[in-house]
C-alpha cells in the first residue's frame, strides 16, 4: 500500500538516515552512492519527492582556514615586497579625511594662523618645518594637488573664526581655469561622521605607517586599470598622473625622491604632463579671486616645456597681472626674484625635498620683508569667544 508518510516527515527520515550512515558504509537503496550526493526522484520511487538538505560534508576546516589565512598572508607580503623593491615607501595618504583634521584648526583656536592654498608646487614644495623654525608657528597646510585654491578661499571667506593670512599659489592652467580635482574636501570636513573620522585615525595610526602598497597608486584594482587594452583606430589613451609626492600626518609634503632619481620614472611624469600641453578652444577666461583678510599670492617656479605651455596659454599680462589688477591683492612672482629661480624641477613643476627647504626660506624672506613684516606682527589675536 502507498505509504501515508508526509512529505516532510518523508524528507527527514531521509535526511536522518543519510546522516546516520557512517563513512564508507552502504545501505538500502543508498548502496554504491555518495553519501552526500543528492538524491533524485529516482532514488525514492514512491515517496514524496522534496529535495533532502544536503548535509555539509566533514573536512578539516581548521586547517583550511590556516592554510587560507597562510596563503592571504603571502599574498600581501609579496605585493608589499614588490613595490618596497621599486622605491616605495610608507606614506600617510592624502584623504579628504587628512585635510579636514588641518581644517578644523582654524575652528580650534588657531584662526589667526597663517594658511597656505593652492595646488601641487604650493603643496609640494613649501616646507612646514623649514617655515615654523623661521616664523615660530607652523601654517597651515590646505593646499590640494591638482585642484584651484578658489573654493577653499571662499570657504576661509565665510568662516568667521579665519582672521589670519593667506598665502595663496597661482598655477595658471589650474588657477584660471577653475579646475578641482579635489573640490569635495570643504563639504567632506563639514559633513564627516563619527566613523569616518575613527577610520582616518585607525589608518594613520596602524596602517599607512606601515604599508608601503596602502598608497592609492599601488593599489591592486588602480594598476589592473591602468593596464593599456592594444591600440586600436580612434582610441586615444591620457594616463593618469603617478604618484610624486611622500606626505605626513600634518599634511607636510615634499616630492618623491624616485621623481628626481630614477630617469626613467622621471620620464614618464614628464610624459604625463606633455598630455596636457594641447590648448583647449573652451578654456575659460581668468577667474578673480575673493579678498579675504591679509591676502598675498606667490606664483610658484615651473620651467621647461611645462613653463613655456604657460605662458602660451596664460601669458602674464593677461593672467598674473590682471588678477592682481582685479582683487587689489599683492603678488609674487618667481621670475622677479632670482632668490626663487634656478631650482631644479625634475619634471618642471615640482622641487625635491632639499630644493623645497632652501625654497621656503627663500619665498619667507621675500614674504616677511617686503609684505608681512616681521614675525612679532604675525597676525592679529583671535577673537574674543573663539574656541
Amino acid at each position: 500500500m502507498p505509504s501515508s508518510t508526509s512529505s516532510s516527515e518523508a524528507l527527514a527520515a531521509g535526511s536522518a538516515g543519510l546522516l546516520r550512515t557512517p563513512p564508507g558504509e552502504a545501505s538500502g537503496a543508498s548502496a554504491g552512492t555518495d553519501r552526500y550526493a543528492r538524491q533524485t526522484a529516482a532514488d525514492r520511487p514512491g515517496v514524496a519527492q522534496p529535495v533532502p538538505v544536503r548535509p555539509v560534508p566533514e573536512q578539516p576546516w581548521g586547517k583550511i582556514l590556516i592554510g587560507m589565512l597562510a596563503l592571504l598572508l603571502l599574498l600581501v607580503a609579496l605585493w608589499e615586497w614588490y613595490w618596497r623593491d621599486f622605491g616605495v615607501t610608507p606614506s600617510i595618504s592624502n584623504t579628504y579625511g587628512l585635510w579636514a583634521i588641518q581644517r578644523r584648526r582654524i575652528d580650534a583656536g588657531e584662526g589667526n594662523a597663517t594658511v597656505l592654498l593652492g595646488a601641487s608646487r604650493m603643496y609640494f614644495d613649501v616646507q612646514l618645518p623649514v617655515w615654523e623654525r623661521l616664523a615660530g608657528q607652523r601654517p597651515i597646510q590646505l593646499s590640494f594637488e591638482g585642484t584651484s585654491p578658489l573654493t577653499a578661499v571662499e570657504d576661509l571667506a565665510a568662516d568667521p573664526n579665519f582672521t589670519g593670512r593667506l598665502l595663496i599659489s597661482v598655477e595658471p592652467d589650474l588657477f584660471f581655469s577653475g579646475f578641482e580635482y579635489r573640490a569635495g574636501a570643504g563639504r567632506y570636513a563639514r559633513n564627516e561622521s563619527p566613523s569616518q573620522r575613527i577610520g582616518q585615525w585607525l589608518s594613520m595610526n596602524f596602517i599607512e605607517p606601515y604599508f608601503a602598497f596602502d598608497d592609492p597608486d599601488y593599489a591592486l584594482r588602480t594598476v589592473l586599470a591602468r593596464q593599456r587594452w592594444p591600440a586600436r583606430p580612434g582610441k586615444v589613451w591620457h594616463t593618469d598622473v603617478r604618484k610624486l609626492a611622500q606626505t605626513e600626518a600634518d599634511r607636510n609634503t615634499h616630492l618623491w625622491s624616485k621623481v628626481a632619481d630614477d630617469p626613467q620614472y622621471r620620464e614618464l611624469a614628464r610624459g604625463i604632463w606633455r598630455e596636457g600641453f594641447q590648448p583647449s578652444e573652451d578654456d575659460p577666461p581668468p577667474a578673480v579671486a575673493r579678498r579675504v583678510v591679509q591676502v598675498l599670492f606667490v606664483r610658484m617656479p615651473s620651467s621647461g616645456p611645462f613653463l613655456a605651455y604657460e605662458n602660451l596659454m596664460y601669458p602674464r599680462t593677461r593672467s598674473w597681472k590682471a588678477l592682481l589688477a582685479a582683487t587689489g591683492a599683492p603678488g609674487i612672482h618667481f621670475e622677479d626674484y632670482p632668490q626663487l629661480q634656478g631650482y631644479y624641477l625634475p619634471e618642471w613643476s615640482h622641487m625635491p625635498l632639499a630644493e623645497g627647504e632652501r625654497f621656503t626660506a627663500a619665498l619667507y624672506a621675500i614674504v616677511m620683508r617686503e609684505f608681512w613684516g616681521p614675525p612679532a606682527a604675525a597676525g592679529p589675536a583671535p577673537r574674543a569667544g573663539t574656541p
